[in-house]
């Protein structure tokens, strides 16, 4: 029998580096990165924003000089020929350059001109992809209309208007719902399984791990592991537990079980709280935490995700817990108990379209509220009019006790906002992003100082406070956002997908915050598209076309959409099963 050898690797990389000057600081984005992609496979390259994803995609594409190192595409030296490895590969940045005044069919017709594709081709080829994509009801539909998902389906459609041999996604899925998510990963297996397509696709979402061949796991431009999935989450046999605790609430649950050494992370699911300890094998709760009578631990099987913070532990990475001071969050004024958040029949239309439509929840105080939907769903209109910035057209709407018809600019002093984007002034060091802040929520004298002060000492700013926050690390980005938002001592804290990109441990450090501020009396309103978060939510709501689909606890939400076939489902798979139930409601109704 004559022996069998593996085919050649799609990509091949040999100790990678490269660096950028960024201000006054030297970069290192790659650091000696080595690693092969299979042909005809999904490659994952997991990490967080500032992992170096996008520069390793921008090498392999040709769009920038190594430092160090060699690069391989399919054969062919990417320093040496970039323009045929151009013209043999696709390359979907994140930001994909859809023209939002033409509709759908004329960005294909403008990427096939691009591309070279003979128009007697393009008839097929486009029916093709637009069975693939689902858009083929949408093509005279203008690109700037469509959801997000929606636009994420046309720019992978126009970057396959010539099929290439290796497709390179740069995180197609970042800030997309999960039922978008879905059916952007649908695509890829076709892609991959009928046109045996090679496909190396980066993401921060940790979860889509699983769905790849083999992945590269990236942090701070070097490779703390490759290998095919399972490899990683075997190596965390026997080392999650599900916690739980008589008379002791979730969150201080999971503060306490935090700080055990032990402990390598504590997370919210559900109403226990799931523990990963340094070594396998079933503690001794009564040694593990002697504090917490009554702890009992139940196996649960491993996680991608485990192994990611093991390894970031291993690194050096600090304890969430130890970071996290237990004054994040001192009220200014007494707080009465009772509902904070108020919205009775709301309604948003701009012209004749209704982006919100008769939607009605009351949120408590110390409470920690969830805005779902899919994109497109409403919640981000709803969110502007809770924050005063957008008028309702009917309906009611009170935030801490002020009426947003009369008082919207006297409700905004109660609140605090933290933008997605991180509402930073680029320009400017972190010193006088504060001070800025600070000034905007009307702080002077002597209250200016000590909040500053807090803010320095709470978020471990000082090495940082001369650094022009355009040039931080995102994790850092973060600290700052929330403390100027937290600068005047908001009664309510709002906050637009908070930790979209940021790495494990500091969306670990983000909630151990909030957590403490909400049991500090801070009511805590947030939009996510990370379904794992949702479960830090005492109560959600989740919407679709402008109406609340469901409403309620997390567990209760997840039990509703239980069955003998899903006996245990996660709130991805809940929100998924509820969005689907909504949009086949008509047409059963018919």
């Amino acid at each position: 029998m004559s022996a069998t050898t593996d085919p050649a690797p799609a990509l091949r990389m040999e100790a990678v580096r490269r660096g950028f000057r960024i201000g006054r600081r030297d970069v290192v984005a790659l650091d000696g990165v080595s690693a092969v992609a299979a042909a005809g496979a999904v490659t994952g390259l997991i990490g967080p924003d500032g992992a170096g994803k996008t520069t390793l995609m921008r090498l392999i594409a040709g769009l920038l000089r190594l430092d160090a190192g060699r690069i391989e595409v399919l054969g062919v030296d990417v320093a040496r020929d970039p323009l045929t490895v151009q013209g043999r590969i696709g390359y979907m940045p994140q930001r994909f350059g859809l023209y939002e005044d033409l509709t759908v069919r004329e960005n294909l017709d403008l990427y096939a001109d691009l591309q070279g594709v003979a128009r007697a081709d393009r008839t097929e080829r486009y029916q093709e992809l637009m069975h693939m994509t689902g858009l083929g009801p949408f093509t005279e539909r203008m690109a700037g209309r469509l959801s997000g998902g929606m636009k994420q389906k046309l720019g992978l459609a126009c970057t396959l208007v010539r099929p290439p041999e290796l497709l390179l996604l740069d995180e197609p899925t970042v800030g997309v719902d999960p039922v978008s998510r879905r059916e952007l990963w649908g695509i890829i297996d076709h892609l991959t399984r009928n046109a045996h397509m090679t496909v190396l696709f980066s993401t921060a979402y940790l979860d889509e791990a699983e769905r790849c061949d083999a992945v590269l796991l990236i942090h701070e431009g070097r490779l703390l592991g490759h290998g095919m999935p399972g490899s990683f989450t075997a190596e965390m046999a026997g080392r999650g537990f599900s916690a739980a605790a008589p008379g002791i609430g979730r969150r201080r649950l999971q503060a306490v079980l935090a700080d055990v050494p032990g402990v390598i992370d504590a997370v919210i699911q559900g109403s226990a709280v799931r523990v990963v300890t340094a070594t396998p094998g079933p503690p001794d709760p009564a040694v593990l935490a002697p504090s917490l009578p009554g702890l009992t631990l139940v196996a649960t099987p491993p996680r991608f995700e485990d192994s990611f913070v093991a390894r970031l532990r291993a690194r050096g990475g600090v304890s969430a817990a130890a970071k996290v001071m237990a004054t994040a969050a001192s009220p200014a004024q007494p707080r009465a108990p009772g509902d904070v958040i108020v919205v009775d029949h709301l309604t948003r239309r701009f012209g004749a379209f209704v982006a919100v439509n008769d939607v009605s929840f009351r949120v408590g105080r110390g409470e920690i509220f969830g805005l779902l939907g899919a994109n497109g769903a409403g919640k981000s209109t709803t969110f502007r009019m809770l924050c005063g910035l957008l008028p309702v057209t009917e309906g009611s709407l009170r935030v801490a006790g002020f009426d947003l018809r009369t008082a919207a600019a006297t409700a905004r002093g109660r609140i605090g906002y933290m933008a997605q984007k991180f509402s930073l002034y680029g320009d400017l060091s972190v010193r006088q992003n504060l001070r800025f802040f600070s000034s905007a929520y009307r702080l002077t004298g002597a209250r200016q100082r000590a909040r500053l002060d807090w803010a320095v000492a709470e978020f471990d700013l000082a090495p940082i406070l001369d650094a022009t926050a355009r040039d931080l690390p995102l994790g850092f980005k973060q600290r700052l956002a929330l403390a100027c938002a937290l600068m005047h001592e908001p009664d309510i804290l709002f906050l637009d997908e908070p930790t979209s990109g940021v790495d494990p441990l500091a969306r670990r450090e983000f909630w151990r915050r909030i957590n403490i501020l909400a049991e500090g009396g801070v009511t805590v309103l947030v939009t996510t598209h990370f379904m794992e978060e949702a479960e830090y939510c005492d109560q959600l709501v989740i919407m679709a076309q402008g109406a609340v689909l469901t409403a309620g606890a997390p567990e209760a939400i997840k039990a509703g959409v239980r069955t003998p076939d899903r006996p245990d489902p996660t709130m991805e798979d809940a929100f998924i099963a509820v969005i689907e139930a909504a949009a086949s409601a008509p047409a059963i109704a018919a």
